[in-house]
């Protein structure tokens, strides 16, 4: 009989720490039931769904169950686990239009088990490489497939690793990019935790393949759950002959480290990125020379994401050309996503490109949130732009986002609704680039700050429309001069929302409004006499005195002291305070 084993997943992620309390129950209810065969009872990091509480998914049946309450554990164990009976109210049927390839392990294995990574397929590619194919065969099969770089550039895999591999040096070196620094972004840090061997196997083949026999790990020291499992892959890997000397019987050598990052947004970049393992400062460098040909120590160096990585095993084993059958003409294979903001099921996501926004927005993510109107979809995190929904049918590739003014990125997508306003995103993803700034170039430093400067001003009521040409013009500057991806990048969410939403600037600037409600500048608060109550709710909970009146002559907000905080608004229970 084949072993049973129950991955426990918490979706809930404000419910993190509960999960150790049900993986206690398990145990517990496990040992109690007397079973013949062995149970596995693995936490996990991704499961392939959120926002569904505790699920539990039991192999090999494939069984899922989710929202699972305390109350249910004993009968999943006594009724699945011991009488494989399936219970029907608890189980989910999951319907999707994602295709999981590099997260097709995630949640089907035990990350920390090497046995789990090789019973799934895991270093088969290797031994291919190794005993089979030269390091030109790698290459070619990476041309075949059309694998471009996941971390955002979209730049040709096979073109980086063929350049280092024809620079004469004895050193070389090969770094995987974990450094995910968009905010509400992780999907590196899902496929780091799920399933560290894969991307492990990536790095060993890149190695073979240029030419290196060191790797290094640049991994986010706010990632500590992927560290640790990351370097157990490393010392599994060690062990079994998968790494360090003479690997698997052949005359490789390669060996890996781990380096953490300390959380710069700019080190993603991968010469600040290179400045950072060799001890310094992380700033960027002027391109080229480009990394490939004078990187890490002065050595060829080529960098990759870890989504990049993580398909190189896939794609050998399966060969270029299946790899390429999936996706578009020039985006070939799938997509990790981090689909967030206003949709209903947010969460991890992996799709064929090629799928159009709509159907991720909408088939996968179940539409907007209260069944508001979609507005727009912001892509690419803070270096991306906002796409409006006349354009949702768009096929998610790099040309076609590139062509709408925004970036693929490393895979950020957040729904944005009516009731946010582009005026105040395009501060928040500016605000952030100006914090994480390295400061550097001049470009970067001056013209991020003015940016959102203006932006502040026109939030505040204070904009003219001269703003406008201001805001257009030091964006195109930046773009043009910045030394690095950041800073010309740093404008897109700038650019792309005057571009579709400039009547919305106008009506900020002009009519001193801001629609969506989140300019606190541009807000005003009243009571509606007619349909006020008088039950003094809003007076009793006002932080600043702002409300007068009775429950006889009904009650009024001082402009002069409204704060515009909102708990007025907030607390009424009749919507007789109206928000202007």
């Amino acid at each position: 009989m084949q072993k049973k084993i129950i991955y426990l997943r918490d979706t809930d992620s404000a419910q993190q720490d509960r999960i150790n309390d049900f993986y206690t129950l398990f145990s517990n209810e496990l040992r109690d039931a007397n079973l013949q065969e062995p149970v596995q009872l693995v936490k996990i990091a991704d499961i392939g769904l959120y926002e569904k509480g505790i699920t539990v998914k039991i192999l090999p049946e494939n069984i899922v169950y989710s929202g699972i309450k305390n109350t249910d554990v004993k009968r999943i164990v006594e009724e699945t686990i011991k009488g494989n009976k399936i219970i029907k109210e608890l189980l989910y049927e999951k319907k999707s239009k994602q295709m999981r390839a590099v997260l097709k392990n995630c949640g089907y294995i035990d990350p920390e088990s090497l046995e789990d990574y090789i019973a799934a397929g895991g270093y088969k590619a290797l031994i291919k490489v190794l005993l089979e194919m030269k390091p030109e065969n790698v290459v070619e099969e990476l041309k075949k497939s059309g694998l471009r770089g996941r971390g955002g550039a979209g730049y040709p895999t096979w073109m980086k690793w063929n350049f280092a591999r024809g620079m004469n040096s004895p050193e070389k070196y090969v770094i995987c990019n974990g450094d995910e620094g968009d905010p509400g972004a992780y999907m590196d840090r899902s496929v780091l935790e799920g399933d560290p061997h894969s991307v492990l196997e990536g790095m060993i083949i890149a190695g073979y393949t240029i030419g290196s026999s060191k790797g290094y790990f640049y991994i986010r020291a706010e990632y500590p759950l992927a560290v640790e499992r990351v370097q157990k892959a490393i010392d599994q890997a060690v062990s079994a002959g998968l790494l360090g000397n003479n690997i698997l019987g052949s005359n490789f050598n390669f060996e890996l480290e781990i380096r953490l990052g300390a959380g710069a947004f700019v080190c993603g970049e991968e010469t600040a990125l290179i400045a950072s393992i060799e001890g310094k400062r992380g700033t960027p460098h002027p391109r080229p020379p480009y990394p490939s040909v004078k990187g890490l120590w002065g050595k060829p160096t080529i960098i990759n994401n870890v989504e990049t990585l993580a398909n190189i095993p896939k794609l050998i084993a399966g060969g270029g050309a299946k790899f390429a059958s999936v996706g578009t003409e020039k985006s070939k294979g799938t997509k990790v996503f981090a689909l967030t903001g206003k949709v209903k099921n947010s969460g991890l996501v992996e799709v064929p490109m090629g799928i159009t926004l709509r159907e991720i927005i909408f088939d996968i993510g179940g539409g907007i949130l209260n069944n508001r109107a979609i507005k727009a979809v912001q892509t690419g995190g803070p270096s991306g732009g906002v796409i409006p929904q006349e354009f949702l049918d768009t096929p998610v590739d790099y040309e076609n986002l590139s062509k709408l003014g925004s970036i693929m990125g490393s895979g950020g997508m957040i729904a944005i609704d009516e009731t946010d306003c582009l005026v105040d995103l395009a501060k928040f993803y500016l605000k952030f680039c100006v914090d994480e700034s390295c400061g550097k170039c001049a470009p970067c430093r001056l013209g991020g700050y003015q940016l959102l400067r203006i932006l502040e001003k026109i939030s505040e009521g204070n904009g003219e429309l001269e703003d406008l040409n201001k805001l257009k013009k030091i964006s195109y500057a930046m773009q043009k001069a910045s030394l690095c991806g950041l800073g010309q990048s740093a404008s897109n969410p700038v650019f792309s929302t005057i571009r579709y939403f400039e009547d919305e600037y106008k009506k900020h600037i002009v009519e001193k409004k801001c629609q969506a409600g989140k300019c606190k500048a541009l807000i005003y608060f009243k009571i509606h006499p007619q349909k006020c109550k008088k039950c003094g709710l809003c007076m009793k909970n006002c932080p600043s005195s702002a409300i007068l009146g009775s429950r006889e002559a009904g009650y009024v907000i001082d402009p002069q002291k409204c704060i515009k905080c909102g708990v007025c608004f907030d607390v009424c229970k009749f919507k007789a305070v109206m928000k202007e």
